[in-house]
């Protein structure tokens, strides 16, 4: 069911420094910053040849992003995003097999422009799983 790797999601308590970290210190090509209202998010990639990072930072003060600094000051993994051809047909899957869907359980436009939907991380080994169909 789920396809390739599409990124790795690190929250960043300072999106610029984290930037310009993995420009000049690695030398990743860095894309620019996107605002995700709907996600309350502000989220920079980094292009990687066979996979992307994303990092994330809070984007007002109701950002599930906030929280997870506040448990975790210095940042760290967030989620993992995996790719699906139907993100429907997958969602319906893995409720039938007793995965949770966070919030009402339909899709919404994620940071690349297509729909995506995250599974709870009890359910994956403490992992924040994301799904983007492709």
């Amino acid at each position: 069911m789920i396809g390739r790797l599409n990124h790795v999601a690190i929250a960043v308590p300072d999106l610029k420094a984290a930037a310009a970290q993995y420009a000049d210190v690695l030398g990743a090509r860095i894309g620019p910053p996107q605002d995700e209202p709907e996600h309350g998010v502000t989220v920079i990639f980094i292009e990687l040849p066979n996979t992307k990072i994303e990092l994330l930072h809070p984007l007002g003060e109701d950002s599930p992003i906030k929280g997870f600094l506040e448990k975790n000051p210095s940042g760290g993994i967030h989620h993992i995003c995996y790719e699906v051809d139907d993100i429907i047909a997958a969602r319906d899957r893995l409720k039938e097999q007793g995965a949770r869907v966070l919030g009402t359980g339909e899709p919404k436009i994620g940071a690349h422009g297509k729909p995506v939907l995250f599974l709870h991380p009890k359910d994956f080994n403490g992992t924040l799983i994301e799904l983007e169909q492709v």
